[in-house]
């Protein structure tokens, strides 16, 4: 299956699939601590990006659904990625087959509200398209902000759980838990 990724827009971000020359910003955001502390103890390596920037790509090649990068509208700059992945988690319980959202924005785009903006233009392109499936996403507790913005687009908490040895809250959107 190859899928077109489709253009999506708000009032400030064009969310478009990934190119070869987002590579740089990508690489330079994911290398960055502060955007990483939530996510993982260190931040990522320049090859571990590039794997991110295919696995994006293969998302949609293979799933049907992946990753947008997000580009400012009044900078045309590279300030972040959001979408629905298919991680084959090594979590309990499985989200196997769960569309699962998640955002992440290069520091200089925080407090903007625009993963707010983003993940809601996501997920109005989720419901078109997975139906009434529900979709997942997992956010450490101490991720206050991610929580929140979970929140604010129907993610409601279904189970505290732990993913690499780190404590873990699932939420889900839609569904027969939600």
């Amino acid at each position: 299956m190859s899928v077109e990724v489709p253009v999506l827009e708000t009032e400030r971000l064009l969310l478009r699939g990934h190119s070869l020359d987002d590579f740089p910003y990508l690489s330079a955001m994911w290398a960055d601590s502060s955007v990483t502390r939530f996510i993982r103890e260190k931040p990522f390596t320049r090859e571990e990006s590039w794997a991110r920037l295919l696995r994006y790509r293969g998302h949609w090649s293979l799933l049907g659904y992946g990753y947008w990068a997000l580009i400012e509208k009044s900078t045309g700059n590279f300030v972040g990625e959001s979408g629905f992945g298919d991680f084959h988690r090594d979590i309990e319980p499985s989200l196997e087959g769960t569309p699962e959202i998640g955002w992440v924005l290069a520091c200089n785009a925080h407090g903007k509200g625009y993963a707010t903006e983003a993940v809601r233009a996501i997920v109005a392109w989720g419901d078109a398209h997975f139906g009434a499936k529900p979709t997942a996403c997992i956010i450490a507790p101490e991720n206050l902000l991610s929580i929140r913005v979970a929140g604010k687009n129907g993610y409601r908490e279904i189970q505290r759980t732990t993913y690499h040895g780190n404590p873990t809250i699932m939420f889900q959107r839609g569904g027969s838990k939600a």
